[in-house]
């Protein structure tokens, strides 16, 4: 009966707060089709692109979130969810692009080089963007020289490096001492995660965080560029 009431649910008859509502269910549940009609019905009723980001989206992935972090979500169903907010995103971003709206930040993350595994960087690059970050994924066995150029090109806020293999782990610390060599480490955030990660090593290799998953990333990522540009403002 309750999928039946779902499938005759018309959104348009709900009124915002209750619209804002059904969106954060349906980004819960992974229904993009919904999500993306959604997003349009806040367009028609006057809604800001910015704010549809904020109190929609980025309110609904926050949940999705908190829950993924505390064991109620798993990867597959928050991986659908992140896929939901995709599609409401898709239909923004030209307009946010258009009232020169600012993301909280941008980040490029990338794989290790000797390392294929994406699940978790595109988890982490996924619930990134869900929460208002302009995110530069340049995939996978991604070499040294390649950070570096994208780091070059995009100048973002933070460079994630992500690793499942205990074998690709050092590599990690290859990254950091070219940046520290270039003189460009204190420029930029540096967090690291990976199944065989941990915070000791995250502080061995030189890292500003390291982040066990895709979750504590964008709360790391948050704090990490508010304190530093607190920080600034102080200077």
């Amino acid at each position: 009966m309750a999928e039946d009431f779902e499938d005759d649910l018309d959104l348009n008859s709900l009124d915002d707060d209750e619209l804002v509502a059904q969106v954060h269910d349906d980004l819960y549940n992974g229904l993009k089709e919904e999500v993306e009609e959604a997003t349009n019905i806040f367009l028609s009723r006057g809604w800001g692109a910015d704010r549809i980001l904020n109190e929609v989206l980025v309110e609904g992935m926050r949940i999705v979130g908190v829950d993924f972090r505390d064991g109620i979500l798993f990867v597959p169903e928050v991986l659908l969810a992140a896929g939901s907010m995709k599609g409401g995103m898709e239909i923004l971003r030209p307009l946010l692009a258009e009232t020169g709206a600012e993301p909280i930040g941008k980040i490029v993350i990338g794989t290790v080089k000797g390392d294929i595994h994406d699940i978790g960087k595109n988890l982490v690059a996924m619930m990134m963007e869900g929460a208002g970050f302009e995110v530069i994924d340049i995939g996978i066995n991604i070499p040294v020289e390649t950070y570096l150029e994208a780091l070059e090109k995009h100048k973002p806020d933070i460079l994630g490096l992500s690793a499942l293999l205990t074998t690709t782990m050092p590599y990690m610390k290859v990254v950091i001492d070219t940046m520290k060599e270039q003189g460009i480490r204190d420029d930029y955030i540096v967090l690291v995660g990976g199944a065989p990660l941990n915070e000791a090593f995250g502080e061995a290799v030189g890292a500003d965080g390291y982040c066990r998953d895709a979750a504590v990333a964008v709360e790391t990522a948050k704090t990490l560029i508010a304190d530093r540009r607190a920080q600034r403002a102080a200077a």
